[in-house]
Protein backbone atom coordinates (compact mmCIF):
# COMPACT_ATOMS: atom_id res chain seq x y z
CA UNK A 1 0.00 0.00 0.00
CA UNK A 2 1.47 3.37 -1.09
CA UNK A 3 2.29 5.69 1.77
CA UNK A 4 -0.37 8.81 1.51
CA UNK A 5 0.81 12.01 -0.18
CA UNK A 6 2.30 14.89 1.48
CA UNK A 7 0.08 17.61 2.13
CA UNK A 8 -0.41 20.14 -0.68
CA UNK A 9 0.60 24.27 -0.06
CA UNK A 10 -0.88 27.29 -1.72
CA UNK A 11 1.40 27.57 -5.23
CA UNK A 12 2.31 31.22 -4.43
CA UNK A 13 3.18 31.05 -1.26
CA UNK A 14 6.12 32.74 0.48
CA UNK A 15 8.05 30.94 3.26
CA UNK A 16 11.22 32.68 5.48
CA UNK A 17 13.40 30.38 7.31
CA UNK A 18 15.85 31.69 10.30
CA UNK A 19 18.24 28.93 11.45
CA UNK A 20 22.12 29.23 12.52
CA UNK A 21 22.75 25.70 11.22
CA UNK A 22 23.31 26.16 7.26
CA UNK A 23 21.85 22.18 7.13
CA UNK A 24 18.57 22.44 8.13
CA UNK A 25 18.51 25.47 5.86
CA UNK A 26 19.33 23.22 3.35
CA UNK A 27 17.20 20.94 3.94
CA UNK A 28 13.82 23.21 4.82
CA UNK A 29 14.69 24.83 1.61
CA UNK A 30 15.02 21.37 -0.17
CA UNK A 31 12.00 20.32 1.75
CA UNK A 32 10.12 23.05 0.60
CA UNK A 33 11.07 24.32 -2.82
CA UNK A 34 8.57 22.02 -4.50
CA UNK A 35 5.62 23.30 -2.77
CA UNK A 36 5.73 27.19 -2.80
CA UNK A 37 6.76 29.64 -4.57
CA UNK A 38 9.36 31.40 -2.70
CA UNK A 39 11.98 30.20 0.78
CA UNK A 40 14.31 32.59 1.90
CA UNK A 41 16.25 31.52 4.58
CA UNK A 42 18.49 33.65 7.05
CA UNK A 43 21.60 32.73 9.30
CA UNK A 44 21.05 34.89 11.78
CA UNK A 45 17.92 36.74 13.22
CA UNK A 46 19.56 39.95 12.47
CA UNK A 47 18.56 39.86 9.19
CA UNK A 48 14.58 39.52 9.87
CA UNK A 49 14.01 43.50 10.40
CA UNK A 50 15.86 44.05 6.30
CA UNK A 51 13.60 40.66 5.38
CA UNK A 52 10.34 41.62 6.74
CA UNK A 53 10.74 45.18 5.66
CA UNK A 54 11.49 44.03 1.77
CA UNK A 55 8.67 41.89 1.90
CA UNK A 56 6.15 43.75 3.14
CA UNK A 57 6.32 45.68 -0.11
CA UNK A 58 5.30 42.09 -1.50
CA UNK A 59 2.37 41.31 0.88
CA UNK A 60 5.06 40.25 3.43
CA UNK A 61 5.78 36.28 4.01
CA UNK A 62 3.03 33.77 4.39
CA UNK A 63 5.33 31.86 7.44
CA UNK A 64 8.32 32.44 8.89
CA UNK A 65 10.01 29.13 10.27
CA UNK A 66 12.34 29.96 13.20
CA UNK A 67 14.76 28.63 15.20
CA UNK A 68 14.95 29.27 19.09
CA UNK A 69 18.11 29.07 20.05
CA UNK A 70 20.61 31.33 18.02
CA UNK A 71 23.67 31.98 20.54
CA UNK A 72 26.45 29.18 21.03
CA UNK A 73 25.16 26.13 23.06
CA UNK A 74 21.82 28.18 24.20
CA UNK A 75 19.27 26.11 25.04
CA UNK A 76 16.34 28.18 26.74
CA UNK A 77 14.97 29.26 23.66
CA UNK A 78 14.63 33.11 24.76
CA UNK A 79 16.24 34.08 22.38
CA UNK A 80 13.66 33.21 19.80
CA UNK A 81 10.85 34.42 22.21
CA UNK A 82 12.48 37.74 21.76
CA UNK A 83 12.37 37.54 17.76
CA UNK A 84 8.77 36.13 18.06
CA UNK A 85 7.85 39.59 19.58
CA UNK A 86 10.23 42.07 17.35
CA UNK A 87 8.18 40.08 14.50
CA UNK A 88 5.02 40.66 15.81
CA UNK A 89 6.00 43.87 16.78
CA UNK A 90 6.37 44.49 12.85
CA UNK A 91 3.77 42.48 11.55
CA UNK A 92 0.76 41.41 13.97
CA UNK A 93 -0.30 39.05 11.66
CA UNK A 94 2.49 36.85 11.05
CA UNK A 95 2.46 33.10 11.07
CA UNK A 96 5.66 32.03 13.12
CA UNK A 97 6.41 28.81 13.69
CA UNK A 98 8.71 28.06 16.23
CA UNK A 99 11.77 25.36 15.54
CA UNK A 100 13.96 24.04 18.83
CA UNK A 101 15.66 20.78 19.38
CA UNK A 102 14.00 20.59 22.58
CA UNK A 103 10.51 19.62 23.39
CA UNK A 104 10.14 22.03 26.31
CA UNK A 105 6.25 21.92 27.17
CA UNK A 106 6.18 25.06 28.68
CA UNK A 107 8.00 27.01 26.62
CA UNK A 108 5.74 25.72 23.73
CA UNK A 109 2.97 27.08 25.86
CA UNK A 110 4.85 30.46 26.53
CA UNK A 111 5.13 30.61 22.70
CA UNK A 112 2.09 30.02 21.99
CA UNK A 113 0.93 32.62 24.26
CA UNK A 114 3.41 35.35 23.22
CA UNK A 115 1.74 34.75 19.46
CA UNK A 116 3.30 31.96 18.01
CA UNK A 117 1.46 29.74 15.51
CA UNK A 118 3.27 26.18 16.23
CA UNK A 119 5.72 24.26 17.93
CA UNK A 120 8.23 22.06 15.87
CA UNK A 121 10.74 19.90 17.62
CA UNK A 122 14.16 18.50 15.51
CA UNK A 123 14.45 16.37 14.25
CA UNK A 124 10.97 16.68 12.50
CA UNK A 125 9.16 14.37 10.27
CA UNK A 126 8.58 15.86 6.54
CA UNK A 127 4.95 15.17 6.61
CA UNK A 128 4.45 16.34 9.50
CA UNK A 129 5.83 19.87 9.30
CA UNK A 130 4.30 19.97 5.71
CA UNK A 131 1.03 19.29 7.30
CA UNK A 132 2.23 21.78 10.27
CA UNK A 133 3.34 24.73 7.63
CA UNK A 134 -0.30 24.25 5.30
CA UNK A 135 -2.30 25.04 8.50
CA UNK A 136 -0.41 28.20 9.26
CA UNK A 137 -0.67 29.47 5.59
CA UNK A 138 -4.39 28.45 5.75
CA UNK A 139 -4.58 30.43 9.11
CA UNK A 140 -2.48 33.87 7.28
CA UNK A 141 -5.10 33.58 4.81
CA UNK A 142 -7.77 33.57 6.55
CA UNK A 143 -6.45 36.46 8.30
CA UNK A 144 -5.74 38.17 4.99
CA UNK A 145 -9.92 37.44 4.29
CA UNK A 146 -10.76 38.62 7.90
CA UNK A 147 -8.73 42.08 7.35
CA UNK A 148 -10.42 42.47 3.76
CA UNK A 149 -13.71 41.70 4.98
CA UNK A 150 -13.07 44.12 7.99
CA UNK A 151 -11.93 47.09 5.78
CA UNK A 152 -15.05 46.33 3.19
CA UNK A 153 -17.41 46.13 6.44
CA UNK A 154 -15.80 49.40 7.62
CA UNK A 155 -16.29 51.38 4.37
CA UNK A 156 -19.70 50.22 4.15
CA UNK A 157 -20.74 51.43 7.79
CA UNK A 158 -19.31 54.96 6.39
CA UNK A 159 -21.35 54.59 3.37
CA UNK A 160 -24.42 54.26 5.66
CA UNK A 161 -23.77 56.52 8.03
CA UNK A 162 -24.01 59.39 5.14
CA UNK A 163 -27.43 60.85 5.69
CA UNK A 164 -30.04 58.91 3.73
CA UNK A 165 -27.26 57.76 1.32
CA UNK A 166 -29.68 55.77 -1.04
CA UNK A 167 -33.27 57.76 -0.39
CA UNK A 168 -32.88 60.10 -3.47
CA UNK A 169 -34.62 63.44 -2.92
CA UNK A 170 -34.04 67.16 -2.62
CA UNK A 171 -38.00 68.47 -2.91
CA UNK A 172 -39.07 70.57 -0.29
CA UNK A 173 -41.89 67.58 0.85
CA UNK A 174 -38.67 64.96 1.11
CA UNK A 175 -36.62 66.95 2.95
CA UNK A 176 -39.61 67.56 5.51
CA UNK A 177 -39.30 63.75 5.69
CA UNK A 178 -35.47 64.48 6.22
CA UNK A 179 -35.57 66.70 9.11
CA UNK A 180 -37.94 64.06 10.63
CA UNK A 181 -35.81 61.12 10.52
CA UNK A 182 -32.86 63.08 11.76
CA UNK A 183 -34.89 63.53 14.67
CA UNK A 184 -36.37 60.55 15.40
CA UNK A 185 -33.82 58.23 14.54
CA UNK A 186 -31.79 58.34 17.55
CA UNK A 187 -34.70 58.01 19.90
CA UNK A 188 -36.48 54.17 20.63
CA UNK A 189 -39.79 55.76 19.43
CA UNK A 190 -42.29 53.56 17.56
CA UNK A 191 -42.79 55.27 13.80
CA UNK A 192 -45.60 54.91 11.66
CA UNK A 193 -44.72 55.54 7.99
CA UNK A 194 -47.88 56.64 5.89
CA UNK A 195 -47.62 56.61 2.03
CA UNK A 196 -48.56 54.85 -1.37
CA UNK A 197 -46.84 51.91 -2.80
CA UNK A 198 -43.74 52.59 -4.15
CA UNK A 199 -43.25 55.80 -2.05
CA UNK A 200 -40.44 53.95 -0.86
CA UNK A 201 -41.84 53.66 3.35
CA UNK A 202 -39.39 50.22 3.84
CA UNK A 203 -36.34 51.87 2.39
CA UNK A 204 -37.36 54.77 4.86
CA UNK A 205 -38.00 52.34 7.92
CA UNK A 206 -34.49 50.79 7.02
CA UNK A 207 -32.33 54.57 7.18
CA UNK A 208 -34.24 54.72 10.79
CA UNK A 209 -32.90 51.97 11.78
CA UNK A 210 -29.78 52.32 10.51
CA UNK A 211 -29.32 55.78 12.02
CA UNK A 212 -30.61 54.63 15.52
CA UNK A 213 -28.98 53.26 18.32
CA UNK A 214 -29.93 49.55 17.22
CA UNK A 215 -28.14 49.47 14.28
CA UNK A 216 -25.64 46.99 15.02
CA UNK A 217 -28.83 44.65 15.74
CA UNK A 218 -31.19 43.10 13.01
CA UNK A 219 -33.68 44.89 10.93
CA UNK A 220 -36.71 42.38 10.67
CA UNK A 221 -39.07 42.91 8.06
CA UNK A 222 -42.72 41.12 8.23
CA UNK A 223 -45.13 41.73 5.60
CA UNK A 224 -48.63 41.39 7.44
CA UNK A 225 -50.36 41.72 4.00
CA UNK A 226 -49.08 38.21 3.23
CA UNK A 227 -49.42 36.31 6.40
CA UNK A 228 -52.48 34.27 6.04
CA UNK A 229 -54.78 34.45 9.16
CA UNK A 230 -53.97 30.94 10.48
CA UNK A 231 -50.18 31.60 10.54
CA UNK A 232 -50.19 35.35 12.18
CA UNK A 233 -49.63 34.22 16.03
CA UNK A 234 -46.54 31.88 14.48
CA UNK A 235 -44.89 33.78 12.17
CA UNK A 236 -44.88 37.03 14.56
CA UNK A 237 -44.59 35.08 17.99
CA UNK A 238 -43.56 31.50 16.99
CA UNK A 239 -44.45 28.36 18.14
CA UNK A 240 -43.53 25.32 19.82
CA UNK A 241 -42.50 21.78 18.42
CA UNK A 242 -45.71 20.00 17.90
CA UNK A 243 -48.50 23.23 18.63
CA UNK A 244 -50.11 22.34 15.16
CA UNK A 245 -49.79 20.48 12.08
CA UNK A 246 -46.77 20.96 10.55
CA UNK A 247 -44.58 22.57 13.37
CA UNK A 248 -42.19 20.11 13.66
CA UNK A 249 -39.62 22.03 15.49
CA UNK A 250 -39.46 24.70 17.88
CA UNK A 251 -39.60 28.10 15.88
CA UNK A 252 -39.45 32.13 17.88
CA UNK A 253 -41.25 34.42 15.78
CA UNK A 254 -40.31 38.04 13.78
CA UNK A 255 -40.92 39.99 17.39
CA UNK A 256 -38.20 36.83 19.32
CA UNK A 257 -35.86 37.59 15.92
CA UNK A 258 -35.62 40.81 16.41
CA UNK A 259 -34.28 40.97 20.08
CA UNK A 260 -32.16 44.08 20.41
CA UNK A 261 -32.95 45.41 16.97
CA UNK A 262 -35.91 46.81 14.83
CA UNK A 263 -39.09 44.94 13.58
CA UNK A 264 -40.29 46.59 10.94
CA UNK A 265 -44.44 45.36 10.39
CA UNK A 266 -45.24 46.69 6.75
CA UNK A 267 -49.17 47.20 5.64
CA UNK A 268 -50.10 46.46 8.89
CA UNK A 269 -53.11 48.63 8.03
CA UNK A 270 -54.73 45.28 6.42
CA UNK A 271 -54.78 42.97 9.25
CA UNK A 272 -58.37 42.09 10.58
CA UNK A 273 -59.65 42.97 14.41
CA UNK A 274 -59.00 39.98 15.83
CA UNK A 275 -55.08 39.69 14.88
CA UNK A 276 -55.12 43.97 16.02
CA UNK A 277 -55.55 42.75 19.62
CA UNK A 278 -53.44 40.57 19.44
CA UNK A 279 -50.50 42.31 18.21
CA UNK A 280 -51.55 45.29 20.93
CA UNK A 281 -51.50 43.05 24.19
CA UNK A 282 -47.57 41.67 22.78
CA UNK A 283 -46.44 45.72 22.17
CA UNK A 284 -47.96 46.59 25.37
CA UNK A 285 -46.79 43.79 27.52
CA UNK A 286 -43.50 43.65 25.79
CA UNK A 287 -44.01 39.90 25.60
CA UNK A 288 -44.64 37.14 23.10
CA UNK A 289 -46.16 33.68 24.01
CA UNK A 290 -45.36 30.93 21.67
CA UNK A 291 -48.05 29.30 19.87
CA UNK A 292 -48.41 26.10 21.95
CA UNK A 293 -46.59 27.21 25.23
CA UNK A 294 -48.09 29.16 27.97
CA UNK A 295 -44.53 30.80 29.22
CA UNK A 296 -43.89 34.69 28.01
CA UNK A 297 -41.07 35.84 26.58
CA UNK A 298 -39.85 39.33 27.08
CA UNK A 299 -38.64 40.92 23.98
CA UNK A 300 -36.46 44.37 23.39
CA UNK A 301 -37.37 45.94 20.41
CA UNK A 302 -38.17 49.13 18.32
CA UNK A 303 -41.23 49.29 16.23
CA UNK A 304 -41.61 50.22 12.86
CA UNK A 305 -44.98 50.40 10.66
CA UNK A 306 -46.14 51.03 7.31
CA UNK A 307 -49.02 51.14 5.51
CA UNK A 308 -50.77 52.90 2.59
CA UNK A 309 -54.38 52.98 4.32
CA UNK A 310 -55.53 56.03 6.02
CA UNK A 311 -55.60 54.34 9.47
CA UNK A 312 -57.08 57.83 10.73
CA UNK A 313 -60.57 57.09 9.10
CA UNK A 314 -60.17 53.50 9.30
CA UNK A 315 -60.18 54.19 13.27
CA UNK A 316 -63.52 56.36 12.48
CA UNK A 317 -65.37 53.51 10.92
CA UNK A 318 -64.01 51.00 13.34
CA UNK A 319 -61.81 48.89 11.69
CA UNK A 320 -58.79 49.89 12.67
CA UNK A 321 -58.58 50.09 16.98
CA UNK A 322 -57.99 53.32 18.05
CA UNK A 323 -55.70 52.16 21.04
CA UNK A 324 -53.22 50.15 18.46
CA UNK A 325 -52.86 53.43 16.37
CA UNK A 326 -52.28 55.34 19.51
CA UNK A 327 -49.35 52.39 20.39
CA UNK A 328 -47.92 52.63 17.22
CA UNK A 329 -47.81 56.14 15.68
CA UNK A 330 -45.59 58.12 18.69
CA UNK A 331 -44.35 59.34 15.29
CA UNK A 332 -45.94 59.56 12.00
CA UNK A 333 -44.50 60.27 8.98
CA UNK A 334 -46.09 60.56 5.48
CA UNK A 335 -44.24 59.61 2.25
CA UNK A 336 -45.01 62.15 -0.35
CA UNK A 337 -46.74 60.45 -3.74
CA UNK A 338 -44.14 60.83 -6.87
CA UNK A 339 -46.45 63.20 -8.59
CA UNK A 340 -45.85 65.51 -5.45
CA UNK A 341 -42.08 65.31 -5.96
CA UNK A 342 -42.14 66.79 -9.73
CA UNK A 343 -37.96 68.48 -8.53
CA UNK A 344 -37.10 64.86 -7.98
CA UNK A 345 -38.26 62.82 -11.09
CA UNK A 346 -35.46 64.01 -13.15
CA UNK A 347 -32.64 62.99 -10.24
CA UNK A 348 -34.37 60.06 -9.74
CA UNK A 349 -34.39 58.90 -13.13
CA UNK A 350 -30.81 59.66 -14.15
CA UNK A 351 -30.19 57.53 -10.78
CA UNK A 352 -31.54 55.00 -11.83
CA UNK A 353 -30.42 55.01 -15.25
CA UNK A 354 -26.89 55.01 -13.72
CA UNK A 355 -27.39 52.01 -11.55
CA UNK A 356 -28.74 50.08 -14.66
CA UNK A 357 -26.65 50.71 -17.20
CA UNK A 358 -23.65 49.88 -15.49
CA UNK A 359 -26.08 46.50 -14.50
CA UNK A 360 -26.66 45.42 -18.18
CA UNK A 361 -23.00 46.90 -19.92
CA UNK A 362 -25.12 50.09 -21.62
CA UNK A 363 -22.51 52.82 -20.59
CA UNK A 364 -23.55 55.87 -22.44
CA UNK A 365 -27.22 55.78 -22.61
CA UNK A 366 -28.97 59.15 -22.18
CA UNK A 367 -32.67 60.59 -21.64
CA UNK A 368 -33.69 62.90 -24.59
CA UNK A 369 -35.50 65.89 -23.43
CA UNK A 370 -38.70 64.60 -25.30
CA UNK A 371 -38.33 61.36 -22.53
CA UNK A 372 -37.82 63.98 -19.44
CA UNK A 373 -40.90 65.99 -20.37
CA UNK A 374 -42.63 63.20 -20.62
CA UNK A 375 -41.65 61.73 -17.21
CA UNK A 376 -42.18 65.04 -15.81
CA UNK A 377 -46.30 65.51 -17.09
CA UNK A 378 -46.71 61.66 -16.22
CA UNK A 379 -48.79 61.08 -13.07
CA UNK A 380 -46.75 58.06 -11.84
CA UNK A 381 -49.40 56.34 -9.91
CA UNK A 382 -46.66 53.62 -8.85
CA UNK A 383 -44.83 55.69 -8.03
CA UNK A 384 -41.03 55.48 -7.49
CA UNK A 385 -41.09 51.76 -8.02
CA UNK A 386 -42.71 52.85 -10.84
CA UNK A 387 -40.58 54.59 -12.52
CA UNK A 388 -37.28 52.45 -11.17
CA UNK A 389 -38.95 49.59 -13.11
CA UNK A 390 -39.60 51.90 -16.28
CA UNK A 391 -35.94 52.95 -16.19
CA UNK A 392 -34.47 49.24 -15.73
CA UNK A 393 -36.90 48.56 -19.05
CA UNK A 394 -35.93 50.82 -20.85
CA UNK A 395 -32.12 50.20 -20.69
CA UNK A 396 -32.51 46.74 -21.43
CA UNK A 397 -34.78 47.14 -24.77
CA UNK A 398 -33.75 50.57 -26.33
CA UNK A 399 -31.80 50.40 -29.16
CA UNK A 400 -30.42 53.88 -29.71
CA UNK A 401 -28.28 56.13 -27.36
CA UNK A 402 -31.05 58.35 -26.46
CA UNK A 403 -34.08 57.18 -24.57
CA UNK A 404 -37.38 58.36 -26.03
CA UNK A 405 -40.34 58.27 -24.47
CA UNK A 406 -41.61 55.63 -26.58
CA UNK A 407 -39.28 54.20 -25.26
CA UNK A 408 -40.74 54.74 -21.56
CA UNK A 409 -43.65 52.27 -20.51
CA UNK A 410 -46.38 55.41 -19.72
CA UNK A 411 -49.67 52.78 -17.94
CA UNK A 412 -51.27 56.02 -19.26
CA UNK A 413 -50.93 58.77 -21.38
CA UNK A 414 -48.73 61.55 -19.11
CA UNK A 415 -50.66 64.35 -17.66
CA UNK A 416 -50.15 67.44 -17.00
CA UNK A 417 -50.11 66.95 -12.77
CA UNK A 418 -48.57 70.49 -12.34
CA UNK A 419 -51.40 71.99 -13.88
CA UNK A 420 -53.61 69.66 -11.75
CA UNK A 421 -52.23 70.66 -8.81
CA UNK A 422 -52.40 74.31 -9.48
CA UNK A 423 -56.05 73.70 -10.06
CA UNK A 424 -55.66 74.68 -13.98
CA UNK A 425 -57.48 71.93 -15.56
CA UNK A 426 -59.77 72.21 -18.31
CA UNK A 427 -62.81 69.98 -16.52
CA UNK A 428 -66.03 70.74 -14.99
CA UNK A 429 -66.23 67.59 -13.20
CA UNK A 430 -66.80 68.53 -9.47
CA UNK A 431 -65.19 64.70 -8.34
CA UNK A 432 -61.92 65.93 -9.80
CA UNK A 433 -61.47 69.40 -8.97
CA UNK A 434 -62.58 68.13 -5.37
CA UNK A 435 -59.69 65.54 -5.88
CA UNK A 436 -57.08 67.90 -7.25
CA UNK A 437 -58.02 70.35 -4.26
CA UNK A 438 -57.29 67.89 -1.72
CA UNK A 439 -54.34 66.66 -3.53
CA UNK A 440 -53.09 70.09 -3.86
CA UNK A 441 -53.99 71.24 0.04
CA UNK A 442 -51.67 68.00 1.12
CA UNK A 443 -48.71 68.61 -0.88
CA UNK A 444 -48.80 72.66 -0.12
CA UNK A 445 -49.05 71.62 4.11
CA UNK A 446 -46.75 68.70 3.99
CA UNK A 447 -49.51 66.23 4.01
CA UNK A 448 -50.28 67.97 7.56
CA UNK A 449 -53.73 66.63 7.82
CA UNK A 450 -55.05 68.91 10.11
CA UNK A 451 -53.74 71.87 8.01
CA UNK A 452 -54.72 70.35 4.56
CA UNK A 453 -58.44 70.02 6.53
CA UNK A 454 -58.54 73.61 7.61
CA UNK A 455 -57.29 75.13 4.72
CA UNK A 456 -60.23 73.12 2.80
CA UNK A 457 -62.81 73.62 5.32
CA UNK A 458 -62.99 70.10 6.24
CA UNK A 459 -63.11 68.26 9.64
CA UNK A 460 -60.01 65.81 9.92
CA UNK A 461 -62.69 62.88 9.48
CA UNK A 462 -64.08 63.99 6.47
CA UNK A 463 -60.38 64.70 4.85
CA UNK A 464 -59.15 61.27 5.82
CA UNK A 465 -62.70 59.88 3.79
CA UNK A 466 -61.83 61.97 0.92
CA UNK A 467 -58.25 60.61 1.23
CA UNK A 468 -59.29 57.26 0.44
CA UNK A 469 -62.57 57.60 -1.17
CA UNK A 470 -59.90 59.05 -4.13
CA UNK A 471 -57.10 57.38 -3.61
CA UNK A 472 -54.61 59.85 -2.15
Amino acid sequence: MLPDSPPTLPAPASVLVVDDNEDVLTALRLLLKPHVATVHTALSPEALPALLADAASNGSYDAILLDMNFAQDAQTGREGLLWLDRILQHDPEAVVILITAYGDVSLAVEAMKRGATDFVVKPWQNEKLLATLRSAMALRAARREAETLKARQTRLHETLDEPFHDIVGQSPAMQRVFATLDKVAPTDANVLILGENGTGKELIARAVHRRSLRAEALFVSADLGAIPDTLFESELFGHAKGAFTGADTDRPGRFEVAEGGTLFLDEIGNIPLPMQAKLLTALQARQVVRVGEARPRSVDLRLITATNRPLHAMVSEGSFRQDLLYRINTVEIRLPPLRERGEDITRLAHHFLGQYAQKYRREGLAFSEAALRAMQTYAWPGNVRELQHMVERAVILVDDAAIQPHDLAFSSAPEHTAEENGLSMDTLDLEEIERAAIRKALSEYGGNISQAARALGLTRKSLYRRIEKYGL
